[in-house]
């Protein structure tokens, strides 16, 4: 990873920012290859424009440090020594002490904050969230090929669920049988919590699964991913179980339809906001405007929610090399809601689709 750190400590001295103090697991696997949740524990990555780094990890977390491979320089400390006092005086030994430090606005908390500038009070604490979001929004080959890779396992997952969705059966039930399946596949975590949902309840984009029985005439709604080797996946499907309404089939085809235009928007140069509105204007010609509550997407990558927004404000161009979601939906309390979200990389040679478990509706 030394050529991330490379390009970060060019980038604070063309930003004339001294030094970047990192906290965020996201981040801090993203230059030094540790994925380690630190809990209430400090972990932190320090790099400065003279080149000095160091990991900053509780003495339990030291081997995976070194399993990394990290040659840099470690700073350890057990739960009764004071981890700050040790940074501190680390930065005293480089010679060099930043008149700036860029943090993470986004998660460094107020206690943090107060810490580094009592150990450090000469140095002026700065923003550098943007410029941490922007390194990481292009992604290179390797990271692009693990992005694939975590979307089939989505697929799987959904394909899973799928087999498993009878009446009878309960949300929860789907869901374990999802999570089984993807563990006897190696995977150790979800990138967020399955959401099954059923009937009315998928009227609410982010409703909480239950015991709850699916039943003749209902949607059932998938929201999952997976994290693989420290990237996440995101997919979205609806199914139908039974007989349904041709008001249900409505609702269906116009979010697959607004999934389609989204996904035809991509291009090279396009602002993000367009690719909103591209989806917004089917939904909203067919009467369901107001049922479309969330943007089209986010970023995808090391946090399964990462920049950029793809609001429909968002006039940053697409480029290749970016990593995101489209996932249209549409949420009618009665009649259910319906949502389809796929995983997209862009290349030169346009968008690229990673997810691919069938979108046309199936009844069960």
């Amino acid at each position: 990873m030394n050529h991330r750190i490379d390009q970060l400590i060019n980038e604070l001295k063309q930003r004339s920012i001294d030094s970047m103090f990192i906290t965020s697991k996201a981040n801090i696997f993203y230059f030094s290859q540790l994925y380690a949740e630190a809990h209430e524990r400090l972990i932190a990555l320090y790099i400065d424009q003279k080149g000095n780094r160091v990991l900053v990890v509780p003495a339990l977390e030291l081997e995976d440090v070194k399993n990394t491979g990290w040659k840099e320089a470690i700073i350890t400390y057990y739960d009764h020594e004071d981890p700050w006092e040790k940074f501190n005086e680390w930065v005293k030994k480089t010679g060099f002490t930043p008149s700036s430090i860029g943090i993470e606005e986004e998660s460094l908390n107020v206690q943090r904050y107060k810490l580094l500038q009592k150990h450090l009070p000469t140095s002026e604490l700065v923003d550098g969230q943007l410029l941490l979001n922007q390194m990481r929004v292009i992604k290179d080959e390797s990271e692009a090929s693990i992005l694939q890779e975590a979307a089939k396992f989505a697929d799987f997952g959904v394909e899973t669920a799928v087999k498993h969705i009878q009446p009878g059966k309960t949300e929860l039930e789907i869901i374990a049988q999802v999570e089984y399946a993807l563990k006897k596949e190696g995977i150790r975590h979800m990138s967020f919590s399955t959401l099954v949902l059923s009937g009315d309840k998928t009227a609410a984009p982010h409703g909480n699964p239950s015991t709850k029985v699916i039943e003749s005439g209902d949607f059932v709604l998938m929201d999952l991913g997976v994290i693989h080797n420290g990237y996440c996946s995101d997919i979205t499907r609806t199914v139908a179980v039974g007989d349904i309404s041709d008001e249900q089939k409505e609702i269906y085809n116009t979010v697959l339809n607004a999934e389609l235009a989204g996904l035809d928007a991509c291009q090279i140069g396009t602002p993000l906001g367009e690719i909103d509105r591209a989806a917004r204007d089917v939904i909203e010609k067919a009467g369901y405007g107001e049922y479309f509550t969330h943007r089209i997407g986010h970023g995808l990558g090391i946090d399964v929610h990462e920049f950029p927004s793809m609001a429909s404000n968002n006039q940053d161009p697409l480029q290749a090399g970016m990593s995101f979601t489209i996932e249209p939906g549409i949420y009618l309390p009665g009649a259910g809601g319906v949502r389809i979200e796929d995983d997209v990389l862009m290349t030169k040679q346009g968008a690229k689709t990673l997810t691919k478990y069938p979108k046309e509706l199936i009844i069960l």
